[in-house]
């Protein structure tokens, strides 16, 4: 197995790195490194907390582990300190902060106690028996309808047959 220098691998995961952002197939072809390498390599600083995002992608289109670990790296950043940050890695204050109250949200939905589950579950159960019941009736109905339909039918094709002037 072939051991890269710390140069070369700090040059790859600049260029993994915002704002270069390039591909892992990319830096493979013009390096000369087997593809599962750089992925072991994108793995392992992902799990030490970098932001070495999966593609190319503009940073709207990153992965949620990447830019939750954005917001995590800005917490308790003022806003010079932030602006410097954004700018080394290509990305706006705007898109952070929003990032920020995403993650905050996603943790805002209550959750629900075991006795208003049981009490969602039952009324789930009652809504599907009422549809049920009223798929049944619309059937019936249109059944109904159509039987009415052919009978007017049947009769306008008996009265045009004998004619209007025959009233027995």
């Amino acid at each position: 197995m072939r051991r890269y220098s710390e140069a070369v691998r700090a040059d790859v995961r600049r260029r993994m790195s915002p704002p270069q952002r390039q591909s892992v197939a990319r830096i493979s072809k013009e390096l000369g490194i087997h593809v599962m390498t750089l992925y072991s390599w994108r793995k392992s600083w992902r799990l030490q907390g970098e932001v070495v995002p999966a593609s190319e992608k503009d940073p709207e289109g990153w992965g949620s582990t990447d830019k939750f670990t954005v917001v995590l790296e800005t917490a308790g950043l003022n806003g010079t300190e932030l602006g410097a940050y954004c700018r080394e890695r290509g990305l706006y204050p705007e898109q952070v902060e929003r990032w920020r109250q995403a993650s905050q949200d996603a943790n805002e939905k209550p959750v629900l106690t075991l006795t208003e589950q049981k009490d969602l579950d039952r009324r789930h159960q009652q809504d599907q028996r009422e549809i049920k019941q009223l798929k049944q009736e619309l059937r019936r109905k249109e059944k109904a309808l159509a039987e009415a339909a052919a009978l007017l039918l049947a009769a306008k094709k008996i009265q045009a047959f004998w004619g209007e002037d025959a009233d027995d």
